[in-house]
């Protein structure tokens, strides 16, 4: 479906639950891979008033930051460093790992819900992820291992055809959808949900899983 962010009236700054965008005649941006967040309304109803849905509060719509007692949130996501994530103190336990791909942590992943008690994970990928297309960049790859790292360039190549494989990704959207439902296999009573940083914009966005109606 083509993606429909029509804006009738300005939008609202100051964050409150209260108003509902189609009160306020504005269509919330949806695209057929994903739902933007920019108001409260937008927050699909499942997600309203649990960790998910405050990490969208926090990060999207400007609620103040108060420190919160107990993590929430489990938060899985790439380890680049154009991402910070506007969240409270204490509010999540984050695992950075490679294209958010989880399944080399998946101790860790274990540890946050039966020690750390969280009940809700969020996988975050992001727009021009450096995994994608992962075998196109040997070459580089090699040259750095050699000229930083001190290998040869045997050595570097045999790791970079040993490991990426298990990193690279074509789409960085399509592959946080199938890792989370790959992971509500493994923890069938958490709360997974697949999201989208955009390094263009630095927000959030949720990424649809059921597309029955576009």
């Amino acid at each position: 479906m083509a993606a429909q962010c029509a804006l009738e009236t300005e939008p609202t700054t100051a964050f409150t639950r209260d108003s509902h965008p189609l009160e306020r005649g504005r269509i919330p941006c949806v695209s057929d891979k994903l739902i933007a967040v920019d108001a409260p309304a937008d927050i699909p109803v499942e997600h309203r008033d649990t960790p998910i849905g405050h990490l969208f509060e926090y990060h999207n719509l400007g609620r103040a930051l108060v420190a919160v007692e107990h993590p929430e949130l489990l938060i899985g996501m790439c380890m680049d460093n154009r991402k910070t994530l506007l969240m409270p103190e204490n509010f999540a336990f984050k695992l950075r790992t490679s294209g958010a791909n989880m399944r080399h942590n998946e101790f860790r992943v274990a540890y946050a819900i039966a020690v750390g008690g969280v009940r809700h994970m969020a996988l975050i990928a992001h727009t021009n992820c450096g995994m994608v297309g992962l075998t196109h960049k040997m070459n580089a790859f090699t040259r750095g291992m050699v000229d930083a790292a001190g290998w040869d360039e045997t050595q570097a190549r045999e790791y970079f055809f040993q490991y990426a494989p298990f990193f690279e990704i074509e789409d960085e959207v399509e592959f946080v959808k199938l890792e989370a439902q790959r992971l509500r296999t493994r923890y069938p009573k958490v709360s997974i949900t697949p999201l989208l940083y955009k390094i263009e914009d630095n927000r959030l966005y949720l990424v649809r899983e059921d597309l029955t109606n576009s």
